[in-house]
């Protein structure tokens, strides 16, 4: 018989599990989806088979378990070319600003364990736009990160979305009308037998991978970026961060770039006025 551990957490007991991870790290919780942090602290309460009283407990004690938790509290759900459809739209958008530029710079916040950058190498490749392309990434977690910094996946995990890579660069009716065919084998090694899935070594000794939160609206990089990716990220925060984030990105945009988030993400209110919308890319409103 499984046992319930999750009992009858209570709003105010939610507060109290953020306040106590604010007290004993630089981590902050309290501006993330309430319903979003509810339904994460359910799951770590199961899995862990602990209930809430013991979480906080443990959380103020022992920094290694604060971390454990921490890696649970966020999504790290990602995909190789995630909506396909996307992609021919990021490729406009470089085109059209950034083919020029001596040096383009591109930021993957949040980026998980790197699918996405990895897409976008790809990408880039294809344009004969990556040797002068800087790509950094950062993500809250120290787990996703290594996988990120690897290259290495397993199989079983990216099966299901391996097609993506057809779907976003050879089957597009956008992508077929507009360029050639890219050949997966130059840069994704796929071994079922393995179980083993390997992007090639001049794409994994690109990206700068660094341990970054979000919610401190920090730029770490101390450079202004042609691109920003961050897809799929704010729907976790409440409306008063992704304000926050978004506005810290359009600080840190170089006066003709972009930024990129997920589809089913928006901007709203008055920092959407610092934005023009083509499909999931934000041109940032350029000012002379």
């Amino acid at each position: 018989m499984t046992m319930d551990y999750t009992g009858d957490i209570s709003e105010k007991d939610i507060f109290r599990l953020q306040d106590a991870i604010r007290e004993v790290s630089t981590y902050n919780f309290s501006d993330y989806s309430y319903n979003s942090f509810y339904r994460r602290i359910e799951k770590i309460l199961s899995d862990f088979e602990t209930d809430i009283e013991t979480l906080i407990r443990n959380v103020k004690k022992d920094y290694n378990f604060l971390e454990k938790v921490v890696r649970n509290i966020t999504v790290n759900t990602t995909e190789i070319f995630r909506d396909p459809e996307t992609w021919f739209f990021i490729r406009q958008a470089i085109e059209q600003r950034f083919a020029g530029c001596e040096n383009i710079n591109i930021w993957h916040a949040g980026c998980s364990t790197g699918l996405e950058v990895y897409s976008l190498m790809i990408l880039l490749n294809e344009m004969n736009l990556l040797e002068k392309t800087s790509i950094y990434a950062s993500d809250i977690n120290a787990n996703v990160l290594n996988t990120a910094m690897s290259g290495r996946y397993k199989y079983h995990e990216l099966i299901n979305y391996l097609d993506n890579f057809d779907k976003a660069l050879n089957e597009s009716e956008n992508m077929k009308k507009n360029y050639p065919s890219v050949d997966m084998t130059k840069y994704i090694k796929v071994n079922k037998f393995n179980d083993n899935v390997q992007m090639a070594d001049f794409l994994v000794e690109k990206p700068l991978f660094i341990k970054h939160d979000l919610v401190s609206c920090k730029n770490i990089f101390e450079k202004k970026f042609e691109m920003i990716l961050c897809r799929n990220v704010l729907i976790y925060f409440n409306h008063d961060l992704q304000n926050k984030v978004i506005t810290f990105f359009y600080e840190n945009l170089t006066k003709n770039g972009c930024l990129v988030i997920g589809r089913h993400e928006g901007i709203i209110g008055t920092v959407g006025a610092n934005f023009e919308k083509k499909e999931s890319v934000y041109f940032r409103k350029r000012t002379f």
